[in-house]
């Protein structure tokens, strides 16, 4: 079997044991929060930056490596190199790994590398990664994994119940949400990705309606779940995404579950009590 290495961006919501996988490598981002910096790395410390984030009334961001960042990180002795970003519509992630690898191919024009755009974020990149670990063991062909991860990609459903949108708004990450519905506190979109893009796909009446109604569109959605992980990322909310899974089990049959904590982007960008699911 080739070797392989696996790169992404730290907005891949990884369990804890994957952190330091010497199959895998994280590229961090920085978080801002005014003149506040922080790496989203292991030192991240999500209770202080949360409070940071409800405490400034400026703009908290994120940003996204340097294409030399990701460069160095292809410079391994493994023959094949798969990266997977943050989708290409919400960072400039994907831009600057795909940077990365021409300057670095101008050196190395025999090296593989792939730049997968993962059109998601969260765990929509943690599911992307998972699959490609479990391609590349099977010592598939680099161009067969290409294939097939991109299929994999596509067929990916994203959705998220956030608390508090703010975030994602003074951003400009809600460009494409025509007909948002946040003039009052008690309605809560459910929101998901379209190619990459954010959308509204529905909205209730408090988080319990709005966890209903997520329910239901994995239900309706999602084709062939007992194939499928489904991966759930919260925000400093365990108990409310146990819930979550609670309640998509109990009408939908998965192959297998997993629930990570948020690490620094997704904290920035989907705040406290935040819930992302990709399947």
């Amino acid at each position: 079997m080739k070797n392989y290495k696996i790169v992404v961006d730290s907005c891949c919501d990884l369990p804890k044991e994957y952190h330091h996988d010497p199959r895998i490598e994280i590229v961090p981002l920085v978080l801002e929060v005014g003149g506040y910096h922080t790496m989203d790395d292991d030192n991240f410390d999500q209770a202080d930056f949360l409070k940071r984030v409800e405490e400034y009334e400026g703009v908290a961001r994120s940003a996204c490596p340097s294409p030399d960042r990701y460069l160095r990180a292809y410079e391994t002795d493994a023959e094949d190199v798969y990266v997977v970003t943050l989708s290409a519509k919400l960072s400039g992630s994907y831009n600057s790994a795909v940077l990365g690898k021409n300057l670095y191919e101008e050196e190395h024009p025999h090296k593989n590398i792939f730049v997968v755009d993962s059109k998601s974020a969260s765990c929509g990149e943690t599911q992307v990664a998972f699959r490609l670990l479990e391609l590349a063991e099977q010592g598939l062909p680099f161009s067969e994994v290409v294939t097939q991860i991109c299929r994999f990609r596509d067929e990916m459903n994203t959705y998220f119940v956030l608390d508090n949108l703010n975030s994602l708004r003074k951003n400009g990450r809600l460009t494409g949400v025509k007909s948002l519905v946040a003039s009052s506190l008690s309605i809560k979109p459910v929101m998901g990705s379209h190619d990459g893009a954010i959308v509204q796909k529905g909205q209730g009446i408090g988080t319990r309606k709005a966890m209903m109604k997520l329910v239901d569109l994995v239900t309706k959605e999602v084709k062939n779940p007992e194939e499928k992980t489904l991966m759930i990322a919260h925000i400093n909310c365990y108990e409310r995404a146990m819930v979550v899974k609670d309640m998509v089990l109990a009408r939908n049959h998965f192959k297998d579950v997993l629930v990570v904590d948020g690490a620094g982007v997704s904290t920035l960008y989907a705040n406290d009590g935040g819930i992302i699911l990709t399947c």
